[in-house]
């Protein structure tokens, strides 16, 4: 009798012949036992979830700091709404969805405190040193950062699941390939795609929810935008705006995540992808059409000009720069005060490298709380 990981992984059965396939990785760096109950890519999302960085996710910002209320979208749930869309896209196109779903859960482990705020200062900090990107720093996390098994460091993650991380792209994320491991010349799976595409259906789905929740943003503004419009102006005029604006959003992702399905197939067919191979050596092939592309732009620019650089928002964001700055600089004036867990590391990464794996790690309320027991004599330690 087969045992459950080996049917599973029967996958040619069911999945187009250009999706990754379980029994087809490149494996570990370290080797293992397979499991027997799961494929490898279900192992791989298991250890995402099971990660403490995963589940700092739960306090590090999206768009809004956590103290600013229950309600906004932050980098964990920001996960769980890329992992949901994304799988749907992948099931739709005979894709791996169980490499999706990792996919989807690890795109953002690598993120710091504050969002892209946070971001933009440690690479200032970093730039005589390397810089910081959070795709990269993602590969430190689940290669290196991670600590629950003794035999390897890290979560020793399946090659296709790590390839993604680092080919991560987006409006707000690069995709910096800098490893010769990964192929840079290669265009990432069609998994890795749906990721990068359905991040930025999520991110301006909730953008909008919690733009409109917040009152940064009001239906008089975005009646303006014409993909909003469009969609807002048939929902039943009967319902009240909060009942429309949720409609909206709803309205807004099916019609998203359906021509991102439709025009997919069509690029794919017409380019005659047959095999992975075909995939790796032509252009993205996931994309939406060109004339939702457009409309897209607008609504992106929108929330730019509107949400993003909301004074509030800034305001946020320049304090935030002010608490990772403050946080460096003391760490680097007396390296004494991180844990001894980051201590042994300096010899091999160097000490800058080890404070910014430390101030990266941090949630939104650590750093807080961190900043004010280095800077406020009175608080407890």
């Amino acid at each position: 009798m087969k045992k459950l990981r080996e049917h599973l992984e029967e996958e040619e059965k069911i999945l187009a012949p250009y999706a990754v396939k379980s029994r087809e990785s490149k494996g570990r760096v370290h080797d293992e036992v397979p499991p027997i109950y799961r494929t490898h890519f279900m192992r791989d999302r298991d250890r995402v979830i099971h990660s403490t960085a995963f589940r700092r996710l739960e306090y590090k910002t999206q768009v809004f700091v956590n103290h600013e209320g229950d309600y906004y979208r932050t980098r964990l749930t920001h996960a769980l709404e890329v992992q949901q869309i994304a799988r749907t896209i992948a099931k739709a196109l005979g894709l791996n969805e169980i490499l999706t779903e990792a996919v989807s859960l690890a795109h953002d482990i690598g993120h710091t405190p504050f969002g892209h705020a946070g971001e933009s200062m440690l690479n200032e900090l970093m730039k005589d040193s390397g810089g910081f990107e959070h795709n990269v720093q993602g590969l430190r996390v689940v290669d290196m950062l991670e600590h629950k098994y003794p035999n390897f460091r890290g979560l020793n993650l399946c090659y296709e699941t790590r390839e993604s991380i680092i080919k991560h792209e987006s409006e707000y994320d690069s995709a910096l390939c800098v490893f010769e491991e990964f192929e840079v010349n290669n265009s990432p799976s069609l998994e890795a795609q749906v990721v990068n595409i359905t991040d930025e259906i999520a991110y301006n789905a909730h953008d909008l929810d919690d733009g409109l929740k917040s009152k940064y943003l009001n239906l008089e503004q975005l009646n303006e935008v014409s993909l909003w419009k469009s969609i807002f102006d048939k929902i039943d005029r009967d319902l009240s705006n909060q009942y429309r604006i949720y409609v909206a959003i709803r309205e807004f992702i099916k019609f998203e995540v359906n021509n991102v399905i439709e025009n997919s197939e069509r690029l794919i067919k017409g380019k005659g992808i047959k095999n992975l191979q075909g995939v790796y050596s032509a252009n993205p092939l996931i994309e939406f059409s060109s004339d939702l592309e457009s409309l897209n732009r607008e609504m992106k620019d929108f929330l730019k000009e509107n949400l993003y650089r909301h004074y509030k928002v800034i305001k946020m964001q320049e304090k935030s720069k002010r608490i990772v700055e403050s946080l460096f600089t003391v760490y680097l004036k007396n390296i004494n005060q991180l844990p001894p867990q980051f201590l042994e590391m300096i010899d091999e990464i160097g000490k800058e490298r080890v404070i910014v794996d430390y101030i990266a790690g941090m949630t939104d309320r650590f750093a807080q709380d961190e900043y004010e027991r280095l800077f406020f004599p009175f608080t407890k330690m």
